[in-house]
C-alpha cells in the first residue's frame, strides 16, 4: 500500500505532487521492462486460446464503463435503494448469472471483429482496439463482470475497478482514447480533462447490426469539430451562420473532442488499404449533420481534407430529423452533442452517445429520459 493510503497524517498536497522529469524517464524505462518482461512470459506459454493484448502505448484504447458494457438496471437500483452490503452481497449470489448486453456491448463486439481482421494481415503488430473495463463498481463484484465477459466471449483483460471512487482519474493511467459511460456527469468530467467520451443510451428497439463491419456515425460541429459555428447559430440566427461558413469556407474549423477518435479510425482503415481491402475494410465512417450542403458544408469537408481524414459517407441533412437515416445505416454507435437528436436516434432503435460539449450544452443537459442510474 502506498504511503498516500496507509499515513493518514499525510496531507492530499503531497500525495498529488507531480513526479519531476527525472522520475518521469525512470518510470518510463521501468514500465517498458515490465513490459518486456510480460510480453516474455506470456509468449512462453504453452498454450492459449485468448490473444495477447496489445502495448498500451500502441494501441487504441476504449474505456467502457459496467453499465455502458452490461444492462445493470436493476443491479443499481438494488444499490440505491437497499444500500452498498445488499448490492454486493446480491452479485456475489448472482456472480453466475450472465449480465444482460448494454448501450456499448455491439460496437465492443464490432471492436474485437477490427481486431481479428487486423491479426490475420498483421499477425505481430500491436495497433489495435485494446478495450479496458473502467468502472466504480467493488472488486468483489468483479467475479461477475469476469464471469459475463468469459460468457459472451469477450477479450476484455484490462479493468479499473476503484470501489466506489471516481474512475475518471485513472482514464490518462490508461492511455485512453475513448471512454463510455452511463454516467453524464463522469463523461463531462472526463471532457473537461481532454478525454474522448460520450454518455450511452440504450436504444429503444431492437435492430440488427452488421456483424462483418464496425459503423461509426459522428455528428460534426461540436463533436468532430469546435463549436465555433454553433455559437453563431446559437447567438445570431441561421442567416448569420451561413454568411459567416461562406465567407470562411477555406480556413479549417479548429478540432472536436471526437476528432482524435475518427483519426484513429482512419489509422486503421489505410492498414486495410495498403493489403488492398479497400472495398472489404471492416470500418466504416459516417458524418451525419444537420448543416445543409450547399450552404455551410464545403467548410467542414474541406476541414476533413485539412487534416488528412477520410469519412466514407457524408450526409447532410439541412435540419430534417437524424433518426430515419440512422436506421438506414445501423451504426454501432452514434455520437451527437444535442440530446435531442439523441433523443431521436433512440425512438428509433440507434445506440447514441451524447457528447457534452460546447455551447449546445447551455441548452441541453445531458440527462436521459430514462436515465435512473448511475455507476
Amino acid at each position: 500500500m502506498s504511503s498516500c493510503n496507509s499515513d493518514k497524517s499525510q496531507s492530499s498536497s503531497a500525495c498529488n505532487t507531480p513526479l519531476t522529469p527525472a522520475q518521469k524517464q525512470a518510470a518510463a524505462v521501468g514500465a517498458e521492462q515490465d513490459w518486456a518482461a510480460a510480453k516474455a512470459f506470456y509468449d512462453n506459454l504453452v498454450s492459449t486460446k485468448r490473444p495477447r493484448p496489445p502495448k498500451p502505448q500502441n494501441a487504441i484504447t476504449v474505456a467502457v464503463s459496467s453499465r455502458a458494457l452490461f444492462d445493470m438496471v436493476k443491479d443499481r437500483k438494488i444499490y440505491e435503494e437497499e444500500g452498498v452490503e445488499t448490492y454486493v452481497k446480491y452479485q456475489e449470489e448472482n456472480e453466475n448469472v450472465p449480465l444482460k448486453p448494454g448501450p456499448a456491448f455491439y460496437f465492443v463486439k464490432a471492436l474485437e471483429q477490427v481486431n481479428a481482421r487486423l491479426r490475420e494481415l498483421y499477425p505481430n503488430d500491436e495497433e489495435l482496439f485494446d478495450i479496458v473495463l473502467m468502472t466504480n463498481n467493488h472488486a468483489q463484484v468483479g467475479v461477475r463482470l469476469i464471469n459475463s465477459i468469459n460468457h459472451y466471449g469477450l477479450s476484455i483483460e484490462r479493468f479499473c475497478m476503484t470501489g466506489g471512487e471516481s474512475p475518471i482519474g485513472y482514464l490518462t493511467a490508461y492511455l485512453t482514447n475513448l471512454y463510455l459511460s452511463a454516467d453524464s456527469e463522469k463523461v463531462q468530467e472526463a471532457i473537461e480533462a481532454g478525454i474522448a467520451s460520450a454518455t450511452m443510451f440504450t436504444a429503444n428497439k431492437d435492430i440488427p447490426y452488421c456483424d462483418k463491419q464496425l459503423r461509426v456515425a459522428f455528428d460534426g460541429d461540436a463533436v468532430l469539430f469546435s463549436d465555433e459555428s454553433e455559437q453563431i447559430v446559437k447567438e445570431h440566427g441561421l442567416d448569420k451562420f451561413f454568411e459567416h461558413e461562406q465567407m470562411n469556407e477555406n480556413k479549417p474549423l479548429a478540432q472536436g473532442p471526437l476528432k482524435g477518435f475518427l483519426e484513429d479510425l482512419g489509422k486503421l482503415q489505410k492498414k486495410f488499404y495498403a493489403k488492398d481491402e479497400r472495398l472489404d475494410c471492416p470500418i466504416r465512417t459516417y458524418l451525419v449533420t444537420a448543416r445543409s450542403a450547399a450552404s455551410s458544408g464545403a467548410r467542414v469537408l474541406k476541414t476533413l481534407r485539412s487534416w488528412g481524414l477520410e469519412i466514407d459517407e457524408a450526409l447532410f441533412l439541412a435540419g430534417a430529423p437524424k433518426g430515419p437515416i440512422l436506421v438506414k445505416i445501423r451504426p454501432h454507435i452514434f455520437f451527437d452533442d444535442q440530446m435531442f437528436h439523441i433523443e431521436g436516434a433512440q425512438q428509433l432503435g440507434t445506440v447514441a452517445a451524447h457528447v457534452p460539449y460546447g455551447i449546445g450544452q447551455k441548452y441541453n443537459k445531458s440527462k436521459p429520459k430514462d436515465d435512473t442510474v448511475k455507476k
